[in-house]
C-alpha cells in the first residue's frame, strides 16, 4: 500500500466515526471520552454535518424532541437508541419538566438541527428547528421572561430563569435568528420577524428586572418572580440575591446587541458599576487536604508579590447590604464559605472572576456607547436658544 493510499484511508476512518471521534477527543487508547452533549455538539465542525454520523444523531434529536418542540437536559442525546432507552424516554416524554431551557437544552438542539439542514437540505431537520423556535416563542411570558421548564409546573420552575444562564442562551438564539445569521439564513421571513419581536421583549424583561440597591439599578437575582418580577429563590441555598455569576452572562448579552437603545446603555453602565464595587480584592482560593483526608479550599490573602491575584465574586451578595453569602441546604445564610458543609462547598460554585469578562468588554464597548457619548448625545439633543440683544 503506498503513501497516497494509507492517507486516503486514514481520512475515510476518520470521516466517519463517532462524533467525539470525529472532532478529536479520543484518548490514548483511541476509545471516545465521555462528552457532554451540549458541549461537544457546541465544538463540531461544518465538515461533520455531511457525514452518516451527523445524521444519526439528528435522527436521536427528531426522537427526543418533545410534544411541545422541546427537549430535555442532562442527556447524552448522541448515545445509541437501545431500546431501554426508547421506552425510558416514551415514559418521561407523559410525564412533568422534560422540556426545558435549562443547561443549554433546546437551544444546542435547535442549532444542531439547523446546521444539519443546511448540510443535507433533508425537510425533517428544518422543520424540526421550527417546531423547536415554535416551543420557545410559546415558552416566554407576556412579560419577556421564560420559565426553566415548559409545558410549566409547580415549583420555583416558573420563574422567569436566568440560572445557568438559560434565558441568556434562548436570547442569544433570538438575537441570531432575528438576523439570519449562520446557521440560520433558511428561516421564512415570517420566522425571523418573530425572533425579533421575542428578542425585544426579552430584553425588556431584562430592563425591568434589574434589581435597584439603595436607590441604584444595579445587576440581577438567578431568578425573578414571573408575576411580580421581583428576585426569588430557587433551591434551598438559592435565596433572594444578587447573583455575581449569572449576572455576567447578562451585561455581555446586553453589550453584544447593535444600537443598543438608552436604557440598554443605562443598564449597562449601571451593571459595570456594580461589578466594580462587588469584586473582592486580595483573595484566593486556597486548595488543601481536609483533616478527612478530602480535598477541600478556603478563601484566604494573597501571597505577597509583584503579580496580583485575580479578583473574584462571590455568587451571591445580599439584596439591601450587597454582602457576600453562602449557603448549605439548611437555607441559613454564612458568610464564609468556610462554615457551610463540605458537600454544598465543594459541589457547588460560590466563586468566579467571570466579572473581568465584562470589565474588559465594557472598555470597548464604552469607547461607542459609553457614558461620555451618553452625555454628548444628550447635550446634542438640548435645544438651543440664541438670545438677541437690543441696545435702546
Amino acid at each position: 500500500m503506498n503513501f497516497k493510499t494509507i492517507i486516503a484511508a486514514l481520512a475515510v476512518a476518520l470521516a466517519m466515526p463517532t462524533a467525539a471521534q470525529a472532532q478529536g477527543t479520543t484518548n490514548a487508547n483511541g476509545k471516545a471520552k465521555k462528552v457532554r452533549w451540549t458541549r461537544m455538539a457546541a465544538r463540531l465542525d461544518d465538515g461533520f454535518f455531511a457525514t452518516a454520523e451527523a445524521a444519526r444523531i439528528g435522527d436521536n434529536l427528531l426522537f427526543y424532541q418533545h410534544a411541545s418542540g422541546g427537549w430535555p437536559k442532562n442527556m447524552q442525546l448522541q448515545a445509541p437508541l437501545t431500546d431501554g432507552v426508547r421506552n425510558k424516554i416514551g415514559k418521561m416524554k407523559d410525564g412533568e419538566r422534560y422540556a426545558t431551557i435549562d443547561n443549554r437544552a433546546t437551544t444546542t438542539e435547535i442549532t444542531y438541527l439547523a446546521r444539519l439542514y443546511n448540510a443535507t437540505g433533508d425537510a425533517k431537520y428544518g422543520d424540526a428547528v421550527a417546531r423547536g423556535f415554535k416551543y420557545l416563542f410559546d415558552a416566554q411570558y407576556d412579560n419577556g421572561g421564560w420559565p426553566q421548564f415548559y409545558p410549566l409546573s409547580e415549583g420555583y420552575y416558573t420563574h422567569i430563569t436566568y440560572n445557568d444562564d438559560a434565558m441568556v442562551n434562548v436570547l442569544k438564539l433570538m438575537r441570531d435568528a432575528a438576523k439570519g445569521k449562520a446557521p440560520f439564513a433558511f428561516l421564512p421571513d415570517s420566522l425571523k420577524a418573530r425572533a425579533k419581536a421575542s428578542l425585544d421583549k426579552g430584553v425588556d424583561c431584562i430592563l425591568k428586572t434589574q434589581v435597584v440597591q439603595d436607590g441604584r439599578p444595579t445587576v440581577w437575582c438567578a431568578q425573578h418572580d414571573e408575576r411580580t418580577l421581583q428576585p426569588a429563590k430557587a433551591r434551598a441555598y438559592e435565596l433572594v440575591s444578587l447573583s455575581g455569576q449569572e449576572s455576567d452572562n447578562i451585561v455581555l448579552f446586553l453589550m453584544s446587541l447593535s444600537n443598543p437603545s438608552q436604557e440598554i446603555r443605562e443598564c449597562v453602565e449601571n451593571a459595570v458599576a456594580w461589578f466594580k464595587k462587588s469584586m473582592i480584592k486580595g483573595m484566593r482560593i486556597e486548595r488543601f487536604t481536609n483533616a478527612d483526608g478530602k480535598s477541600d479550599y478556603r478563601l484566604a490573602q494573597c501571597p505577597q508579590g509583584d503579580t496580583p491575584c485575580m479578583p473574584l465574586w462571590a455568587r451571591f451578595y445580599t439584596i439591601d447590604g450587597n454582602r457576600p453569602f453562602f449557603c448549605d441546604r439548611d437555607g441559613i445564610k454564612k458568610y464564609d464559605v468556610s462554615e457551610i458543609g463540605y458537600e454544598r462547598r465543594n459541589g457547588y460554585s460560590w466563586f468566579n472572576s467571570d466579572g473581568m469578562k465584562v470589565l474588559k468588554r465594557y472598555k470597548k464597548w464604552a469607547e461607542k456607547y459609553g457614558t461620555k457619548q451618553l452625555t454628548a448625545e444628550a447635550d446634542n439633543r438640548r435645544p438651543r436658544f440664541t438670545f438677541l440683544l437690543f441696545y435702546l
